[in-house]
């Protein structure tokens, strides 16, 4: 048992360690960001500062983050939803080549209409709901974890399978020790896509069905030409999609992938 906590600790500080490229990443942003400022100036490019500031703002109101929750709440719904969906028939079909070559257009299809024009027959079947927004994230976000798992399990080590059927492995337990483990290292990067997805939809389906959330203060915002509020309504956003990814999404990975530190020593790859 202690084992186990101080090798999820191990992995959680290194987790916590690697977020200085991402810190540093999001300084040359911010870099570029006060270049376009200074070359366009505050009506086309608010500065950094500014925004932070209208930020600070916004939040200062406890409706705010009233706000900010309920668009999270539907992107999260929305994406939980494609997840399952998206895996769940990507599973089917990756066992399947027959399902696969008939899924494939199907994918490309849904895939190749934009996500405004679900939004609007999303309008035209649910009204101004909840349910146009997260039927338009379920048809954007399922096609890229269903591709994901698909392939996962259509790029499986089939001879690993056949070992585990040597000893005595049913397809269950083969599936769970073997497959699932094959599947999560493309399955992961797919919901990090979809999840993004998930909060671009639904911020875009609020600001068209006028249903509120953060889609609606930037149609406020848009009203008013109050670019450094707009900038700070997507800073919330933004904000948001880390907490969820980098909350949820990459630590429960990083339980599925322990097999990768399984032969690194502390802080050395090979």
């Amino acid at each position: 048992m202690m084992a186990a906590w101080s090798d999820r600790v191990g992995r959680t500080g290194r987790f916590l360690w690697s977020g200085w490229s991402g810190l540093a990443a999001l300084s040359l942003l911010a870099a570029l960001w006060q270049f376009g400022h200074e070359v366009y100036g505050d009506f086309i490019l608010p500065a950094p500062l500014d925004t932070v500031r209208a930020m600070g703002t916004i939040l200062a109101d406890p409706a705010s983050w009233d706000i900010a929750v309920l668009t999270s709440r539907r992107a999260v719904e929305g994406f939980l939803v494609s997840a399952l969906a998206g895996a769940a028939l990507g599973l089917a079909a990756g066992y399947s080549p027959a399902t696969m070559r008939a899924a494939r257009p199907l994918v490309t299809v849904l895939l190749g209409v934009p996500p405004i024009a679900w939004i609007v027959l999303a309008m035209i079947w649910f009204g101004s709901s909840d349910g146009t927004v997260v039927v338009t994230i379920l048809i954007a976000s399922s096609p890229l974890v269903f591709v994901g798992v698909a392939e996962g399990v259509m790029t499986r080590d089939r001879s690993l399978d056949d070992m585990a059927r040597a000893f005595g492995a049913g397809p269950v337990r083969r599936l769970t020790t073997l497959g699932l483990r094959h599947v999560a290292v493309h399955l992961f990067p797919a919901l990090a896509i979809s999840l993004g997805t998930a909060f671009k939809v639904a911020v875009m389906a609020e600001l068209l069905a006028n249903v509120g959330g953060i889609g609606g203060e930037l149609a406020r915002a848009r009203a008013n030409l109050d670019v450094a509020g707009a900038l700070g309504w997507v800073m919330i956003s933004v904000a948001a999609l880390i907490a969820f990814e980098y909350g949820i999404v990459h630590p429960v990975r990083a339980e599925f992938e322990r097999w990768r530190a399984a032969a690194q020593p502390w802080g050395v790859k090979r």
